[in-house]
């Protein structure tokens, strides 16, 4: 499981009403409502903040610090995908990227710097792991694409991006009450990503918020995916199926999958048939996702007409499947491609898995 390494929150967003009252513990209860309603309702900075006094703002500027440094922005698709490469207070970095749609405008948000999951095909796993995020740090990444959405309303958070969330529990969970509450989305836009740490899944049936669960699944039989997504050696698929069951009843919520498709692993028939009897009784949703370019895995994605394919398959076996578009690849910033680079810079390579020999069966996403 991922190390507990200590977290040290250090910004703004770290901080409780309790403790914003203790910072002005000198000045009316009432200064620290407005300041509360300028962090959260107005995401404004302190400098910002006009309704307090000049010489409170200038304070303030000194103790509520951000969490997060801007260390790069890139953008693609004609501006509407930003990636920010932000610095944390302790020099770690991590990514963050906006997505805005004609319909809707989401960020992906990362909740660990690097990850521990040793998921080979993505650039996060490759990396590493290096610490959790608090809570703090995971809601200003959440502020930052509010305020850049502008004048559009942030519609959807996702916690796809850097890290496993269910590993950062507790943290995370703290994240989507202040999002929820404080930044007023509700839980049927939230969505937390997980590989399958089947504790946290359980954790989540039992919440008083019924956010979605995306289950990065890419493969459907224990063989591969121990290979794949090795922490099924722990978690195997008949217990990673009955937490979801569980989930699914208790949440009220469909389960999405993702299925990363790479080519000649993963996207046979029999690969979809073991898909299929794995979503079917969960009534889950399935995103195919052609396999994003990392430099540490040299297998290639799926090519694009095996992918319509394979929906097509799903779809004719009575799952409910969508293709994902696929947004920021020249930045790197698609599904699996978040690493915390400068660019032009990579994780080092790793060894990927080999490609599961065709003969070789053995029957029973959101992206990291």
């Amino acid at each position: 499981m991922t190390p507990r390494h200590t977290v040290q929150p250090s910004g703004a967003y770290d901080l409780s009403f309790e403790e914003v009252v203790a910072v002005l513990d000198d000045e009316p209860r009432y200064r620290a409502r407005q300041v509360w309603d300028g962090l959260y309702r107005r995401l404004a900075r302190p400098a910002e903040m006009t309704d307090l006094p000049l010489a409170l703002r200038t304070r303030l500027e000194e103790r509520l610090v951000p969490g997060l440094a801007p260390a790069a922005r890139r953008t693609a698709d004609d501006g509407a995908t930003v990636k920010w490469l932000w610095e944390l207070a302790d020099g770690r970095r991590v990514e963050s990227v906006l997505m805005a749609y004609p319909d809707r405008v989401t960020v992906c948000v990362s909740t660990q710097a690097g990850c521990a999951m040793g998921c080979t095909f993505c650039a996060t796993g490759q990396a590493g792991y290096e610490r959790h995020l608090s809570t703090g740090e995971i809601v200003e990444q959440v502020v930052a694409a509010m305020r850049a959405a502008r004048p559009r309303r942030l519609g959807n958070v996702v916690f796809m991006g850097m890290g496993e969330p269910l590993a950062n529990y507790d943290r995370v969970w703290g994240a989507v009450e202040r999002i929820h509450e404080h930044l007023g989305l509700s839980a049927r836009h939230l969505t937390l990503s997980t590989v399958g740490v089947v504790p946290g899944i359980r954790r989540l049936a039992a919440e008083r918020l019924p956010v979605n669960l995306a289950l990065s699944l890419h493969a459907a039989n224990d063989e591969l995916r121990d290979r794949l997504v090795p922490i099924n050696r722990r978690y195997p698929l008949a217990e990673l199926a009955e937490a979801c069951r569980r989930y699914v009843e208790t949440s009220g919520r469909r389960l999405s999958i993702e299925w990363a498709l790479i080519d000649g692993v993963n996207d046979r028939p029999d690969d979809l048939a073991e898909l299929a009897a794995f979503a079917r009784p969960l009534g889950a949703h399935v995103n195919l996702i052609p396999l994003n370019p990392t430099p540490g895995y040299p297998v290639r994605g799926t090519p694009r007409r095996r992918v319509v394919a394979a929906r097509d398959e799903l779809v004719a076996s009575g799952v409910n499947a969508t293709i994902r578009a696929t947004r920021g690849v020249e930045i790197d910033a698609a599904c699996g491609q978040l690493a915390a680079t400068v660019a032009g810079s990579a994780p080092a390579p790793a060894s990927p898995p080999s490609p599961a020999p065709v003969h070789v069966r053995s029957v029973v996403s959101a992206p990291r």
